[in-house]
């Protein structure tokens, strides 16, 4: 690929139409078709990608998630039909390791459920069909804008999605909220704060009463919010389990937190300019968990657990699968490998234990009896 090809577009684009929101520019460099970090070819997580995540750290995050699908699917009087829907699936290594587990360890289960993989990358299905050919029989695809239509009762789950979804800029101006756009100075990218280009970004802020002090930057995400409604509406009884980097409100838009949480991943390094590299390195924010919170519980959802992942998966199962390593016949230098790898999804400070967070939420389920329930909850 060119380098200066996705630049080229932007720039053309600001030249032709002025400014544009940061909310466009962050959706051009994530997902312009075939250009755009999550939309072109190339390794973007794991040793040889750009960050790790909890997937590819160990199957053991997976077999946690499993063992609270089959939770779910008694919670709901073991159905005959049980849909799960993997929004964001990727390369399909996190499904992979739930339907290898459900497969292992609950047959009845296993064939209740339908598989549903949702992706933006259109190339990336060949790979998921590979990795799950076991499970073939039970899988099946939908493009973003088809899920919206899609209705089933089960459980949906997402494991970093709403962070890489597009944001809107906002700095809190001494005569009110102003909007930072993308603006060109030359041949540079180059942050201009003006009014906003929509009233829904001061309305999001009064509506989930957040309070921005004068010279403060933060994320709205519009886009994120009407996803979730969106997937609210589509689930008619079930489980929504969302993971993700982000933190309730009052910790989110701290005065402590002025510049907001704007981050770029490149080879494992942070940075935070999002004006270079275009479409090379990844985007994200941290997300408001009380806003899933607050408008989940009007659609009808009700919050049945929220915390740091280390918790989740301890009150889930991950012991269990630390036992199974101990009792296995494996060498003791391999079972202290997995013992280190798995410590990593748990531990906080370095590990991913409290870099995540985890929230669960019911639709019509009058008595859930999931695993991390035995922990501590909302």
């Amino acid at each position: 690929m060119n380098e200066t090809t996705l630049p080229t577009i932007i720039a053309d684009r600001i030249r032709a139409r002025g400014r544009i929101t940061f909310a466009e520019y962050m959706a051009t460099c994530l997902y312009e078709p075939g250009l755009g970090y999550y939309t072109s070819p190339g390794r973007k997580v794991g040793t040889a990608g750009d960050f790790y995540t909890s997937i590819t750290v160990h199957a053991s995050f997976g077999r946690v998630i499993a063992r609270e699908i089959i939770a779910a699917w008694r919670s709901l009087g073991c159905p005959d039909e049980f849909t799960l829907v993997e929004a964001g699936a990727g390369h399909g290594r996190l499904a992979c390791d739930i339907m290898d587990f459900l497969a292992e360890r609950s047959v009845d289960c296993y064939r209740a459920v339908r598989l549903v993989l949702v992706e933006q990358e259109p190339s990336l299905a060949e790979a998921q069909a590979t990795l799950l050919a076991a499970h073939r029989d039970r899988l099946s695809w939908l493009t973003p804008s088809e899920l919206p239509g899609f209705r089933f009762s089960g459980v949906l789950y997402s494991n970093e999605l709403l962070d890489a979804m597009p944001v809107h800029r906002v700095l809190m101006g001494e005569q009110g909220l102003k909007e930072i756009y993308v603006t060109l100075d030359g041949d540079q990218l180059q942050d201009l704060a003006d009014a906003p280009s929509t009233p829904a970004l001061a309305e999001y802020l009064e509506r989930f009463g957040i309070p921005l002090h004068p010279g403060q930057e933060a994320e709205v995400s519009l886009a994120g919010l009407a996803w979730f409604e969106d997937v609210a509406e589509c689930l008619q009884q079930g489980f929504i389990l969302t993971i993700d980097y982000g933190w309730a409100k009052a910790e989110l838009y701290s005065p402590q937190r002025n510049l907001g949480t704007l981050l770029c991943y490149y080879k494992h390094t942070v940075e935070d300019n999002p004006y270079q590299r275009l479409g090379q390195q990844d985007i994200t924010t941290h997300i408001n968990f009380s806003a899933l919170i607050e408008r989940g519980e009007e659609l009808g959802l009700k919050p049945i657990w929220f915390g740091e992942q280390s918790r989740f998966l301890l009150a889930a199962g991950v012991i269990e699968e630390l036992e199974q390593i101990e009792a296995s016949d494996l060498p003791e230098k391999d079972k202290l490998r997995l013992r280190l790898i798995i410590k990593r999804l748990i531990m906080p400070e370095g590990g991913m234990g409290d870099t995540f967070r985890v929230l669960v939420q019911s639709k019509g389920v009058a008595d859930p009896k999931l695993g991390c329930l035995r922990g501590i909850s909302l």
